[in-house]
């Protein structure tokens, strides 16, 4: 639910600056670690979860947009797909030291030292140059609506104007809905392969451990992959490359269900297909709106987050029920409709020199 709140925070980075959001965002972050950390009750852990949530939402898509102000669009994949390297590394090295600090002390412990680096983190934005939405540009306030200015106040306008961003609505609504329904689909293999995998193949927590590295492998992989190719291959068609990718894997993926190393295999290419098409994504979503870019970046993170959530509830439900081929055919559907927006509606706005 702290996710939802994400558009807010992006339209206030739009009015007050990227770097002041994401230094709070990392200082809501650190608060809510430190809950945590010292909790000895649910209640105040509850409060440290929630913290942690607003500063996620807060600063991941306010990091975006802040360096797409300063990336030229002709070589944004590249820095933007450099930066996702940062979530496969956390995952393979990251979770690892963690692990062991936890087996060398106890579970606070990791807490207080990742409160630690990022306050560490918070002093270090503070020397980055300050970043604004495009120069130029009309503030958000302002686009299309000079004629509606006697009824700004209404709670019906109000909500227009937050929701306006501008002549190219169809195409960055369209792109939102397609990254939505990729993500389900992305979401609903990685909710349950573990358990997948464990139930038809016997695998322990040691094995699934290493299934999690090859998996990480893979995302890295593809993140460089992005910052290597999206450029030169174009935002949208690398978008659409990646979902064909992900709609071909889960074609494939109940026939590759005869054994542990045929069923990795597929869960690995559909995972690094994927991976390749959201952070692909993000480039392309950065100049669907760059006069609103904080705001839209995080109103499509708040639309993904609802279809993680969507697939969190449907993702095991269809596994117990139907197996795999039910997994299978309703993120097929999804990514469908995602090809279809992407082939028929969503435009690649070349940002002007």
């Amino acid at each position: 639910l702290t996710g939802l709140a994400s558009p807010f925070i992006g339209s206030m980075a739009d009015r007050y600056g990227y770097r002041r959001i994401m230094r709070l965002a990392l200082l809501s972050i650190v608060l809510g670690l430190l809950f945590v950390g010292s909790s000895q009750g649910i209640a105040i852990a509850i409060v440290g979860f929630v913290l942690m949530g607003f500063g996620f939402s807060g600063f991941v898509p306010t990091l975006h947009a802040y360096l797409s102000t300063k990336l030229p669009y002709r070589i944004r994949a590249r820095g933007l797909g450099m930066l996702e390297y940062s979530w496969a590394l956390a995952g393979i090295l990251g979770l690892y030291t963690m692990g062991q600090l936890i087996a060398l002390t106890n579970w606070r412990v990791p807490f207080f030292v990742m409160a630690g680096g990022l306050l560490l983190m918070w002093l270090l934005l503070g020397f980055l140059p300050a970043a604004r939405p495009t120069d130029g540009h009309s503030t958000p306030e302002t686009i299309g609506h000079e004629s509606d200015k006697a009824n700004a106040d209404s709670p019906a306008m109000r909500i227009r104007t937050f929701f306006d961003v501008g002549s190219n609505a169809r195409s960055a609504y369209s792109a939102v809905v397609a990254n939505t329904l990729l993500f389900f689909a992305g979401m609903q293999l990685f909710i349950v392969h573990g358990a997948w995998l464990s139930r038809e193949y016997g695998l322990g927590a040691v094995e699934l451990g290493t299934v999690a590295l090859i998996l990480g492998c893979f995302d890295l992989s593809a993140s460089v992959s992005v910052s290597l190719f999206t450029d030169r291959i174009g935002k949208l068609r690398s978008v659409t490359l990646g979902a064909a990718g992900v709609l071909l894997g889960y074609l494939v993926l109940p026939f590759l269900n005869f054994s542990v190393v045929s069923a990795v295999v597929g869960i690995a290419l559909t995972r690094a297909c994927f991976e390749f098409g959201i952070v692909s994504q993000i480039s392309l979503m950065s100049e669907q709106a760059p006069e609103q870019r904080g705001k839209f970046l995080s109103l499509s993170a708040a639309f993904t987050l609802l279809g993680g959530t969507v697939a969190n509830l449907t993702g095991p439900w269809l596994y117990t029920t139907q197996g795999v081929w039910g997994l299978s055919l309703s993120s097929i559907a999804a990514m469908v409709v995602a090809l279809f927006l992407l082939l028929t509606q969503v435009r690649e706005i070349i940002e002007e020199s």
